[in-house]
């Protein structure tokens, strides 16, 4: 599995999320925002079309398809 950092989420990746309310779940992500704090937010879509907000540093981009 290929990890990459914050800063190459884009929308359509596939990523894991690792910390936070959500940690352990996976799907795509969409639409990526940085705030005006600078912190970077994305909604992630799993498999069954649930989706949920999160910040970018609670998530690792991963390669696998589920």
């Amino acid at each position: 599995m290929e990890n990459k950092t914050v800063q190459n989420l884009k929308d359509g990746d596939q990523c894991l999320v690792i910390g936070g309310t959500h940690k352990g779940k996976s799907g795509r992500v969409s639409n990526v925002n940085t705030s005006k704090t600078g912190h970077i937010t994305i909604t992630v879509e799993q498999k069954n079309s649930v989706r949920f907000k999160t910040l970018g540093k609670n998530v690792v981009v991963t390669n696998e398809e589920e």
